[in-house]
């Protein structure tokens, strides 16, 4: 079995960590203890790791107002999966600008097609491709090699 990347690694687990933490909390740290137990952690690139469940748990507020205006649904009605997925993108859209547009959004998608619903792949696609045109456009389009798609209406906080 091929071994994944050291940083899909660690997605994969803040997803795990963060799906948890919705259905039923706790600290960042003990759910980082929780994804040690895990199979894949000695793989897993533990910085990213750290950052994302903190980062996420820290800012969920803030992620789910630069979520929300790019949904056509309520940030509640989505599954648990879809959700986590989301913060993660969000948080590194927002709080990692070394980590590039491109790779931000192939990773969403992938690790949405591997634990997401049928479609959830695309639908998270939509909302982060709108959110990155919102935060980065200019990095979006060279991305893209097109100008940026529409984006989601400024935040008003």
């Amino acid at each position: 079995m091929k071994q994944k990347a050291p940083r899909r690694g660690a997605r994969e687990l803040a997803l795990q960590a963060l799906y948890a933490w919705q259905l039923a909390g706790g600290e960042a740290d003990d759910l980082l203890a929780q994804a040690a137990a895990a199979e894949d952690y000695a793989h897993a690139d533990h910085a990213l790791l750290d950052a994302l469940v903190h980062g996420v748990i820290a800012r969920a507020s803030d992620l789910e107002a630069l979520i929300a205006p790019c949904l056509n649904r309520s940030f509640a009605s989505l599954s648990p999966v879809e959700r986590a997925v989301l913060y993660i993108g969000a948080f590194e859209l927002s709080a990692e600008p070394a980590t590039p547009v491109k790779v931000v959004l192939n990773e969403a998608i992938e690790i949405g097609k591997s634990y997401g619903g049928t479609d959830g792949h695309k639908f998270v696609n939509g909302v982060l491709e709108k959110l990155a045109a919102a935060l980065r456009p200019a990095e979006l389009a060279r991305a893209r090699r097109r100008p940026a798609a529409a984006t989601c209406p400024p935040n008003s906080s």
